[in-house]
């Protein structure tokens, strides 16, 4: 899956997850998620966020598809949260609409 396939499955993922704040993955020279889900639409601009995440793009894969868990990602190095930790921690919704 590249970027723009991402980008689209979240876009069908956003719709009654239950998630209200904005987010941005950055995942390096592979680009940029922009996930608003006040505005119900993902995109791949450099927008304001509430938090941002930095994480690789293979890594963010196997977050979306629960093959790697989140909490141990974070222990370890692999994600990095800047901004409000909270709302990093309610995308558990929307992930697993990713699955």
């Amino acid at each position: 899956m590249n970027l723009a396939e991402l980008t689209s499955k979240v876009q069908g993922a956003i719709g009654g997850s239950g998630f209200d704040k904005k987010v941005k993955f950055d995942f390096g020279s592979v680009g940029k998620l922009l996930i608003d889900g006040v505005a119900g639409k993902a995109s791949n601009e450099d927008g304001a966020a509430d938090a941002t995440i930095s994480v690789d793009f293979d890594d963010f894969l196997k977050l979306a598809q629960g093959q790697l868990d989140p909490t141990m990602a974070f222990m370890q190095g692999k994600l990095k949260v800047a901004g409000d930790m909270g709302v990093a921690m309610k995308l558990q919704s929307l992930f697993s609409k990713l699955r």
